[in-house]
């Protein structure tokens, strides 16, 4: 974006999405801020995603499997009867980062197919894991008997307030891959992807460097989990399989790889589709697909492109 056009976009952006609870109350429709939530979240793991695939180029077919840990990690502890916000959020994100660094160290030495496979595996042992746990529900899963609890105002079974809590993490998680972008780290990144043998000549370490991308963004996958499960209050494998990956890539490519308000857009653009055409019809994604197919090819910077000011340089 220009440097005039892209505050404006933002700031407007960020005016609709605040704006989305009171006027939800007034028209006493809370339906749209439950589905305003629930993109929102997604768009916190399309983000990380993007880290990694728009400008690490890492093809990842494995991202849902943090999703999954995440949303364990608080499923599990509640189970257990700790429900202290606090405690769970953190082994979220200790727990996804830790599988992020164990599956980046092996699937980082390859690259094209042989790092999608190797992500995808990793992803479909930890789904068949899911299910064969029988006291976590199995294949049927299990509630969420209470949201995460936290001290103070911060009262997750208060709709509006778990809204502003994701919002607020969205915006801290897209003021923080900005820097990381533009810091040394974001540039050596770019740097291997376009050409990792001389990013190496010059200096640089792109495998150790890829794989703080790719732990980061487990992490931020992985608090996107522990939300995802605090809105649906209710947890099972299905968190974590591959389709879920793909749809996550698909928000990422949608609204435009490389870029850092893209992703947002994508998973607005695909979730609140799902939910249009699906009210139409049983067989939506007849009609989705051939639109992603349209979107792919002809706005190759993806809707992220089509904003006024959208160019070639990362938003």
């Amino acid at each position: 974006m220009t440097s005039r056009a892209r505050p404006l976009v933002l700031g407007l952006g960020l005016v609709a999405l605040a704006a989305v609870p009171p006027v939800g109350g007034l028209l006493n429709q809370p339906f749209y801020v439950d589905l305003v939530r629930r993109v929102m979240i997604f768009a916190i793991a399309a983000l990380s995603l993007d880290l990694i695939l728009g400008y690490g180029g890492m093809v990842s077919f494995g991202h849902a499997a943090y999703l999954g840990i995440g949303a364990y990690a608080v499923g599990i502890l509640a189970h257990h009867g700790i429900h202290n916000g606090v405690l769970q959020w953190s082994l979220a994100i200790a727990a996804s980062m830790a599988v992020a660094l164990v599956i980046g160290a092996v699937s980082i030495r390859t690259s094209g197919v042989y790092f999608i496979m190797i992500t995808l595996a990793f992803t479909q042992m930890l789904y068949y894991l899911g299910i064969s746990i029988e006291e976590y529900g199995g294949d049927d899963g299990m509630r969420l008997a209470v949201r995460s609890q936290f001290p103070g105002p911060l009262d997750l079974q208060n709709g509006t307030v778990f809204y502003y809590v994701v919002l607020a993490i969205l915006l801290l998680f897209l003021v923080l891959a900005h820097r990381l972008i533009a810091a040394r780290f974001g540039m050596v990144i770019r740097a291997a992807r376009s050409n990792e043998a001389r990013t190496r000549a010059i200096g640089f370490s792109p495998y150790r460097y890829k794989l703080m991308a790719f732990t980061l963004a487990g992490a931020m996958c992985g608090l996107a989990g522990a939300l995802l499960v605090n809105h649906t209050e209710y947890l099972t494998p299905e968190f974590m399989h591959w389709t879920r990956s793909g749809e996550i890539m698909f928000m990422v490519i949608l609204g435009g790889m490389g870029t850092l308000v893209g992703p947002v857009l994508g998973a607005f653009a695909f979730l609140l589709l799902e939910n249009l055409l699906s009210g139409w019809t049983a067989h939506w994604q007849i009609i989705f697909g051939p639109l992603l197919i349209l979107v792919v090819l002809y706005a190759k910077r993806g809707l992220f492109g089509l904003l006024p000011g959208g160019g070639p340089r990362d938003g």
